[in-house]
């Protein structure tokens, strides 16, 4: 039974044994409550997710991601749904909310993992007896997204991790170790590890802590993740050996119509294919982004609130090319 279909449909679904070398014991399994229940119930993740249409290679490439157990690198131009594919993934595998980790040139391993707040331990520690909090260092240890979709949980979790082309050149090397052993050590805790061997931290998008048993943390179910770049730098080669890779192409006019009629209906599509043929013309001879035809048509839609009369004039107001020399 395909695993995902891309249809935007909830359906029942059961992971297929991983290979050999991509085995992972993370130990007891851990549960927790979201801050949504476990749903992903908030609106406009759910509205992402139930619109996006992949087509056919999409779909094949990421069977093979989750079934080999391996990152899926993503890659296009921006407005062709990079992010929103591992919102549609989370959603139709019923996977809760997706852990979303955004890039900058300022990102660190360390940002995804977890954070430790030791200035707040260092405060705590100056308190008066009457004033100071019970001594537990989980309180001042948080996982971040990275950290915890390697939570040792049944069923993976969806990492999204944005932009990673725009890390500095070390972060995707430093991903390379914690995503083929599927586990990393949190310092403070491997530590104290001989005197408290289990300590509870928070997580991330959580309502209920996680208990880290000496400092390792290890994936039972290897997340599915999803890395998107806009292709602004190389990658090194042991770092796309161990990927998926999959390419988005701009929608055609078939999907873009499908699109269309996700977000806005029939009636908007029929409507509008004169916008639809025009917006095609125009990304001929310079970069468009999906959404700006949708944020055109919704503006001829409700025009009158507007108060622009000319429908095409009304439309170019968002249909601006996203290169300067388009």
């Amino acid at each position: 039974m395909v695993i995902f279909k891309g249809d935007g449909d909830p359906h029942p679904w059961t992971l297929p044994d991983p290979p050999p070398w991509r085995q992972f014991d993370g130990g007891p399994l851990v549960t927790y409550t979201t801050e949504d229940d476990g749903d992903g119930s908030r609106p406009n993740a759910v509205e992402r997710a139930v619109t996006y249409r992949a087509d056919a290679r999409e779909v094949e490439l990421v069977n093979v991601a989750i079934m080999l157990r391996r990152p899926l690198l993503v890659t296009g131009r921006p407005g062709t749904g990079k992010s929103t594919l591992a919102y549609a993934i989370a959603h139709e595998l019923g996977l809760g909310p997706v852990l979303r980790w955004p890039v900058t040139s300022r990102t660190t391993l360390q940002d995804g993992l977890y954070r430790y707040d030791a200035i707040a331990r260092l405060q705590d520690a100056n308190l008066s007896s009457q004033q100071r909090p019970a001594a537990d260092i989980g309180r001042y240890l948080q996982l971040g997204p990275l950290g915890t979709a390697l939570l040792p949980t049944e069923a993976p979790r969806v990492l999204l991790i944005d932009e990673v082309d725009k890390s500095d050149m070390d972060l995707p090397n430093d991903l390379l170790n914690v995503l083929e052993e599927g586990e990393y050590r949190i310092p403070e805790l491997v530590r104290i590890a001989d005197t408290v061997a289990g300590v509870e931290v928070g997580i991330e998008q959580a309502t209920t802590p996680v208990r880290v048993e000496r400092g390792l943390v290890r994936c039972h179910a290897f997340p599915i993740v999803i890395m998107t770049s806009n292709g602004e730098r190389e990658f090194p080669p042991a770092f796309l050996r161990r990927c998926v890779r999959l390419d988005i192409a701009e929608p055609d006019a078939e999907r873009l119509e499908a699109i269309v009629r996700a977000h806005l209906g029939d009636e908007a599509l029929a409507a509008n294919a004169d916008l639809i043929q025009r917006f095609l013309e125009r990304r001929a001879v310079g970069e468009l982004a999906t959404d700006q035809l949708l944020n055109a048509i919704f503006l001829t839609m409700n025009a009158e609130q507007t108060g622009v009369t000319d429908r095409y004039g009304l439309a170019e107001l968002v249909l601006r090319h996203l290169n300067p020399t388009g």
